[in-house]
């Protein structure tokens, strides 16, 4: 079993597969105060959680956009395992160019979700990753990172209306059933919910305008599910797109 990491700002997700079958996934709170010996502990509960016996585990791919926790998340690692951990970053493969300014600074989910959308669905493409930030990412037709556009989460917008204002409330991300909603809680839903699905649409016609032509969207992160059924624009929905990029890099590299 190949372990793929995907640690975010919000989240650490954990994927095991087995060839290209992806038979557990699991999902805890980034925490860049937890030691090695904390993550071996939350590592071992997963496992346990869903009998998965470490010696099957085979080999580790690690994505991070938390560089602290990366190394602790390896010693977490080496604590219950002796196997291969590859970390996406310089020098490993991912077969797919990074057609930008500064290509070391690309994160390695955006990289992930590019290499998973062009071997699993083909070039070109749009990926929309709606995670802490909502990433809007472009997949030429040769299957290269062209560029992204990086915008406040759903989450951050959401947060932002009840700290920053002094009567509204912190509320759930559901569905209010209308947009023009007759109370402050439903009020708040719908701006959130509908806004970010009727942005969403409006970025996908100014990439689709700025690139020439109409191309396939995906969309993946933990939100994606939540927003993307309120877009007009037909989008397929693929919540995993950073963890079977994980696997697919890790074949590449071992």
């Amino acid at each position: 079993m190949v372990l793929a990491i995907d640690i975010g700002n919000t989240h650490i997700v954990f994927g095991g597969f087995e060839g290209d079958d992806l038979v557990f996934t699991a999902r805890i709170s980034t925490d860049t105060v937890c030691t090695e010996d904390e993550y071996a502990s939350k590592l071992i509960n997963i496992m346990t959680v869903h009998n998965i016996d470490k010696d099957r585990i085979t080999g580790v791919v690690i994505s991070s956009v938390v560089p602290p926790i990366t190394s602790i998340m390896k010693k977490a690692i080496n604590f219950l395992v002796d196997v291969n951990v590859i970390v996406v970053g310089p020098g490993v493969k991912t077969g797919i160019n990074l057609h930008c300014d500064v290509p070391s600074s690309v994160g390695a989910d955006i990289i992930c979700s590019c290499v998973a959308t062009h071997n699993i669905y083909g070039s070109p493409a749009l990926i929309v990753d709606m995670g802490t930030a909502t990433k809007m990412i472009l997949v030429s037709d040769q299957g290269a990172f062209e560029g992204v556009s990086i915008i406040p989460g759903v989450m951050i917008g959401l947060n932002a209306l009840s700290v920053g204002t002094a009567q509204l409330p912190q509320v759930n991300l559901e569905n209010p059933g209308r947009v023009i909603a007759k109370n402050t809680v439903d009020c708040m839903k719908s701006g959130v919910i509908y806004g970010n699905a009727s942005m969403i649409d409006g970025m996908i016609d100014k990439i689709y305008e700025e690139y020439g032509k109409e191309i396939p969207v995906y969309a993946t992160g933990g939100l994606a599910s939540t927003i993307v059924k309120y877009c007009r624009k037909e989008i397929t929905l693929n919540e995993q797109l950073v963890l079977l990029g994980l696997n697919i890099i890790y074949k590449k590299n071992s």
